[in-house]
């Protein structure tokens, strides 16, 4: 037999896998995992069988921006559409996961219900709070405990600090949680600015780090990483002092 006539025998008694289409019946966020679970699929998309957690981690971060777009425009529409597509990333993960038996969406929802349940004893218990404060309080206190002796745990207030947050994100983050500790006092040698002068002496910062060929996320980068190691140092004697 020819090879062309090997090749019409094979076609003509191939039965190509039926594509899973998931029921129109089904809550919405059930779809959704459904049509995850087939696009990874041996019969699936070729891309989406592609991925990992490593090759998605920027994806979410990006989505995220796009929220935040679509939130200061007012567009409800984007909103929704935004929302969804971050909603996406973390179903990817959660498929990811549950493909290695790690886990899977129903635990990082039943995760995340529990820990509001836990970290909001004023809503859904006893405790009686006076302010937004109080409940801070309460949180972090909470947190706290939730996480000590556990390989998660926070002794310095400065862990959990993203470290892949913009410089200046992550430095507001520092100057924040350093004054908490009470380790980072408010200057008191810089003229008082307003709002306007300071965002020109930061956009004007910028654009001298680029004249000079300079970039100015590294260099806040590094100073970041000095004044955080100082304070851990201060935080640590602050400490032994007690």
């Amino acid at each position: 037999m020819s090879a062309h006539g090997t090749a019409d025998l094979l076609l003509s008694t191939f039965t190509p896998m039926p594509r899973p289409t998931p029921s129109r019946r089904l809550p919405a966020v059930r779809q959704l995992l459904e049509v995850m679970a087939s696009l990874r699929s041996p019969q699936g998309c070729p891309w989406d069988r592609e991925q990992n957690h490593m090759t998605l981690r920027t994806h979410a971060v990006e989505e995220v921006y796009e929220l935040m777009d679509a939130i200061e425009a007012g567009d409800d529409h984007e909103v929704a559409e935004e929302l969804g597509d971050l909603l996406l990333q973390i179903v990817f993960h959660c498929q990811l996961a549950h493909e290695r038996g790690a886990f899977d969406f129903e635990q990082v929802a039943q995760r995340i219900t529990d820990k509001l349940l836990r970290r909001h004893p004023h809503v859904f218990g006893d405790v009686r709070v006076k302010n937004v404060d109080e409940v801070w309080a309460n949180w972090e206190q909470i947190k706290h405990a939730e996480k000590a002796g556990t390989k998660h745990a926070r002794p310095s207030a400065f862990d959990g600090i993203p470290r892949h947050l913009p410089a200046l994100a992550r430095a507001e983050k520092l100057v924040k949680k350093a004054r908490k500790a009470k380790l980072l006092l408010p200057p008191t040698n810089s003229k008082a600015r307003t709002k306007a002068e300071l965002g020109k002496l930061l956009f004007d910062l910028a654009a001298h780090s680029q004249a000079q060929g300079w970039s100015a996320e590294e260099l806040l980068r590094a100073e970041i990483k000095r004044r955080e190691s100082a304070l851990r140092k201060a935080e640590a004697k602050q400490t032994i002092s007690r």
